[in-house]
């Protein structure tokens, strides 16, 4: 049977309890590493990076909650398992207060000891999912890859391959809205990592000055603000797991050196920090745009490049996808039907052509946007032709059928919005595309009016596809 991929940290003065220990649980656990001090296991816990520890509350001249207590002051949230030789109900209550996840009473029983670590894992996956859960809900998507067009299912079977190798980077090429991150989910989900976290980096919506603290953490002092002890980057989020570089093609060349060197080395160090971090994390890049040709241009590292190429997965657009169209739409009625509590069943003929026939710039996420809209809008339970009329043209209408989104007379700007309604997407396209007319294509004052970083505004110019050349925008 493997072991599970666990580091677990044991403190405790008496040798032989530590080294019984430590056999025991190294049977189990790939990483054990024992301490017959304090002082040496608090230095060495940050390069660590343990799951879980099990301290003895009597350690010679030290007492252990003094140490729980310091621990969690320094900003360590793993379980600790206590030890203790006296079955006392104040010391016990004492050491739940301080965060103490469990205790043992010794002798040890070696029944005990197993049962209360693997508890206290699976307890610490649990919060850790959770915790990254409430973060992703206010983005929540359909988690279900739907389709069975050639180019999803080889998509798919690649994804099934990469799944069953432990830690090989992948890249995922696709078009913005194809479901980038669906695939990764699917690798992550159906590999040894699916009880770690899940962490999505968006690359193109991190402030430059912020990005490697968001990757790798800080320690206080770091910067001014900087109050914490330790704050954790996403990549010790990400420990045991996996974290997706989304639209890795924005990453800072500063920053891509960095993770060059994660990916070699699986260390690093956080901001203000002079101790090493060890971590064991999958990972996986995902863009829409062409990696090689920016590394012909010296917009990408090529080593880069290469170390992240190991397994190329490709998302074909949803209008190369047939019938998929179809499929998604049907699941993506259910869905709304329950957020606006409707009863919609399907499309007529005719609607179902003007979906297939479509070209979906936006691709499944367009697809979702325009659902969303239809379904909130019926009013019988067959989405018809004339509820789709918005679409016709191969691009959505969001206005009368002779004025722009936003027309311009004398400097005035106005939003002139069709009786049958308007997508955020839609609007949000066409304000930045005046807005760039505006400033003359100069994205950091157009920025600035929006109330947006220059790299926000980067990231949404590629997500809703609008094209740039020089200063005309289009």
């Amino acid at each position: 049977m493997p072991k599970q991929n666990y580091s677990i940290v044991v403190i405790e003065d008496d040798p032989l309890v530590n080294s019984t220990v430590k056999d025991i649980l190294s049977e189990k656990y790939s990483k054990v590493i024992s301490f017959l001090e304090a002082p040496k296991a608090l230095e060495e816990l940050s390069i660590i990076g343990p799951d879980l520890i099990l301290l003895d509350i009597f350690l010679g001249h030290e007492n252990g909650l003094d140490i729980l207590g310091k621990m969690r002051e320094e900003g360590y949230t793993m379980p600790v398992i206590m030890i203790t030789a006296f079955n006392d109900v104040k010391l016990i209550v004492k050491a739940m207060k301080l965060g103490a996840e469990d205790y043992i009473i010794k002798p040890l029983d070696l029944e005990q000891l197993e049962g209360a670590v693997e508890r206290s894992l699976q307890n610490y996956d649990l919060r850790r999912k959770v915790n990254l859960l409430q973060e992703q809900l206010s983005n929540e998507q359909p988690n279900e890859i739907l389709g069975n067009s050639e180019g999803i299912q080889k998509a798919i079977a690649m994804a099934r391959i990469v799944s069953s190798a432990g830690d090989t980077t992948a890249l995922i090429l696709g078009d913005s809205g194809t479901g980038k991150e669906l695939i990764a989910r699917f690798i992550h989900e159906n590999s040894q990592r699916a009880r770690g976290p899940f962490i999505t980096i968006n690359c193109g919506a991190i402030p430059r000055e912020l990005a490697e603290n968001e990757l790798f953490g800080y320690e206080r002092g770091a910067f001014t603000g900087a109050t914490e002890k330790i704050k954790q980057g996403r990549f010790e989020q990400a420990q045991h797991g996996t974290i997706l570089f989304d639209e890795i093609a924005e990453l800072s060349q500063e920053l891509q050196v960095k993770l060059l060197r994660v990916l070699q080395e699986r260390k690093f160090y956080r901001l203000g920090g002079s101790k090493e971090i060890s971590v064991d994390v999958r990972v996986i890049a995902s863009t829409n745009r062409d990696l090689w040709k920016l590394v012909e241009e010296n917009q990408f590292r090529e080593d880069l490049f290469y170390r992240l190429n190991v397994a190329k997965i490709e998302i074909p657009p949803l209008r190369e996808r047939g019938s998929d169209i179809i499929m998604i739409a049907t699941s993506l009625i259910k869905e709304f039907n329950k957020k606006f509590t409707k009863n919609v069943t399907g499309f007529s003929p005719e609607a179902a052509e003007i979906l297939t026939s479509y070209q979906w710039r936006g691709n499944v996420r367009e697809l979702r946007n325009v659902i969303e809209r239809v379904v909130l809008l019926a009013t019988e339970d067959i989405i018809t032709q004339k509820s789709l009329d918005f679409l016709k043209g191969g691009t959505a209408q969001p206005v009368s059928q002779t004025k722009s989104v936003a027309d311009l007379h004398d400097g005035e700007h106005f939003l002139q919005i069709a009786k049958s309604g308007v997508s955020m997407g839609s609007v949000l396209k066409d304000l930045i595309i005046q807005t760039l007319k505006i400033t003359g294509g100069n994205q950091i004052k157009a920025g600035k009016l929006l109330g947006i970083s220059r790299a926000k505004l980067r990231y949404r110019i590629e997500q809703l596809g609008i094209n740039i050349s020089g200063k005309t925008v289009s």
